[in-house]
């Protein structure tokens, strides 16, 4: 019996206008004469995730992996194609995305609780479990500006950990932090993978946790699939291809 599709991206292309370092006039008046350079930073891409499985993304610096993870998160824009969430719930975890640096750690787990479409009665009845997962101690009412990039991870991963949506976007952040809160992480990622309808999408490079997590991979190169299939053959080439 086939499984049921939790999301669906189809011909996906995501395009960023570049202007060189020129004065500001300067840029403006290229900019009237369409005088921009587009760089396709996601190029007709086409997968689909079924519920509950956990795929991984490689690729080099540059490939578009981010930008494809911030557009299933509804952060950028396609500019051709559709992405397809089929009606689930989606977090991205990321470093810098989707916190106001003035408010606090605490007044940021309200906002992004309600930003994930959760309300803030049901973010406040999580918020002390959120808070000591995080452990950021006193931290935790000041403002994230002060907070080291290291803490960034922890607070952006304990809410999304504890407020679960039904897909799941892990940008890097599982190699972030110190060594214990790495290994609490990954056991909360294990936990979370383990529920049967979770499904989550990883981008990292550490090829030893997307071998020990992913059911596939993709492998994305200068912003389209090279590859995707079985964990161990994806990523035996793209060792091979990057070696």
């Amino acid at each position: 019996m086939q499984k049921e599709i939790a999301l669906e991206v189809k011909d996906l292309v995501i395009r960023y206008r570049c202007l060189k370092s020129f004065s500001l006039k300067a840029s403006l008046f290229r900019l009237a004469k369409g005088d921009q350079k587009i760089f396709e930073a996601v190029r007709g891409v086409s997968f689909s995730v079924p519920k509950g499985e956990i795929l991984g993304i490689v690729g080099k610096n540059g490939s578009g992996k981010s930008t494809m993870l911030r557009a299933i998160a509804g952060i950028f824009s396609a500019d051709e194609g559709t992405i397809d969430l089929h009606g689930n719930s989606v977090s991205l975890l990321s470093i810098g995305v989707g916190f106001q640096e003035t408010l606090t750690g605490r007044e940021n787990i309200i906002l992004s609780g309600m930003l994930l479409g959760f309300s803030e009665q049901q973010v406040r009845e999580k918020m002390d479990e959120i808070i000591e997962f995080a452990n950021l101690g006193e931290f935790i009412d000041m403002p994230v500006k002060t907070y080291s990039s290291g803490m960034h991870s922890k607070l952006a991963f304990s809410i999304t950990a504890i407020l679960e949506s039904d897909i799941i976007l892990i940008d890097e952040v599982l190699s972030v932090g110190d060594s214990k809160f790495k290994k609490k992480s990954y056991n909360k990622m294990k936990e979370l993978i383990d529920k049967e309808d979770r499904t989550v999408i990883i981008v990292s490079h550490v090829a030893e946790t997307l071998q020990k997590l992913c059911n596939r991979i993709l492998w994305l190169h200068d912003g389209q699939i090279r590859m995707i299939g079985d964990t161990g053959e994806v990523l035996a080439a793209y060792e091979e291809f990057m070696s």
